[in-house]
């Protein structure tokens, strides 16, 4: 199994549905709460001038009219590079993004 294909049933285990997208289309109707995420990059880690180590980084939103969801909080516990990046609001729904590397 790819890492992100893991990374996608982590976070079917963590919302506790399946209502996780990867870079969804702009016409797939999301079914909500739900996580979005996608890639936007790659980090490597160099040494004697060659790659040894390279991580993905993930854009990764949890979008939910509860603003209290206790995952919102709990998110970056179950991995070990995570950070919150912004909160916003909008439509009636919570947005709360991170940048993950996995």
């Amino acid at each position: 199994m790819s890492k992100r294909l893991e990374l996608h049933a982590k976070l079917e285990a963590l919302l506790g549905s399946s209502n996780v997208y990867f870079q969804p289309p702009e016409s797939l109707k999301m079914k909500f709460p739900a996580i979005v995420y996608s890639r936007t990059g790659i980090e490597y880690k160099r040494a004697d001038d060659d790659i040894y180590t390279g991580d993905t980084k993930y854009s990764v939103s949890i979008i939910t009219k509860d603003p209290d969801l206790p995952l919102v909080e709990e998110f970056c516990k179950h991995f070990r590079f995570c950070r919150h990046d912004r909160h916003y609001e909008s439509k009636g729904y919570n947005y709360d993004v991170y940048i993950l590397y996995y």
